[in-house]
């Protein structure tokens, strides 16, 4: 069932109190999550379920319509330094992972990372109705959500936030454009707390089984996904460091004390 609510905050305390012991459940997760629990305070934290495996992730891309004067990640770079309060950037719900991308990026060409000015929107279509209408200056999402306005040459992609080009797209990264960001939105599998090892196994076997599959690697490519499988302790280690990377930026972005 879908549980709406505080970006995955609800939808975690009802797993966390309702499914303890259950080795028959599963949750899906991922980067979101982790910045709406510590924006929100949450009283619950990912801290209290069992991790299974981190299964996707996603290339995050900035884009401005295709008559924009900024051409490059330079060129939103120095229109940062200029005036960071009149750069305004697009993109889903504030604390998601487009507004720390924001802050990121402010961040990482020199500007006050607390100072920029994100417009969040509930939905992609109202704020790709905002770029292309040139009320913000730049907007920011998952690659494939413009995909589409970027191949038919309405959007034009500044960089992308993977560590190294991706194959297919046509966009340089911001790294080989000079600027320190590399950002990509995970999504994984946890299970209810107080499983068994013998529980947690047969989970964790069912999902391994499952990223092996021709049906899956389908999925993937539809999506505009790419695999991120990391399970076991690796996966465990990795959230507990995301969730202290993700703490300290939205500290610098002054959207947590």
């Amino acid at each position: 069932m879908n549980v709406p609510g505080a970006g995955g905050a609800v939808g975690l305390a009802q797993f966390v109190n309702g499914a303890k012991g259950d080795g028959n459940q599963l949750m899906v997760n991922g980067f979101v999550m982790v910045g709406s629990l510590i924006m929100n305070k949450s009283p619950v934290s990912l801290d209290q379920v069992t991790p299974i495996a981190r299964i996707t992730e996603e290339t995050q891309v900035i884009v401005v319509p295709a008559n924009s004067p900024i051409k490059s990640a330079k060129d939103l770079a120095e229109a940062v330094k200029k005036d960071v309060a009149k750069t305004t950037f697009a993109g889903g719900s504030a604390g998601g992972v487009d507004h720390i991308m924001a802050a990121m990026f402010v961040g990482a060409v020199g500007a006050e990372a607390a100072k920029v000015n994100y417009v969040p929107f509930s939905g992609g279509g109202e704020s790709l109705a905002a770029i292309l209408g040139g009320k913000v200056t730049a907007g920011i999402s998952g690659y494939s959500e413009y995909e589409g306005q970027i191949k038919a040459g309405k959007l034009r992609a500044i960089g992308i936030t993977a560590p190294a080009r991706r194959p297919g797209i046509e966009v340089p990264t911001f790294k080989e454009q000079g600027v320190d960001l590399v950002l990509t939105n995970w999504r994984s599998v946890v299970a209810a707390p107080g499983i068994t090892p013998e529980q947690k196994k047969v989970l964790a076997d069912a999902i391994d089984k499952l990223v092996k599959s021709p049906a899956w690697q389908d999925v993937l490519k539809q999506k505009g996904w790419d695999d991120a499988y990391l399970s076991g302790d690796a996966f465990a280690d990795f959230l507990k460091k995301e969730n202290v990377r993700v703490t300290d930026v939205l500290k610098s972005v002054g959207l947590v004390k």
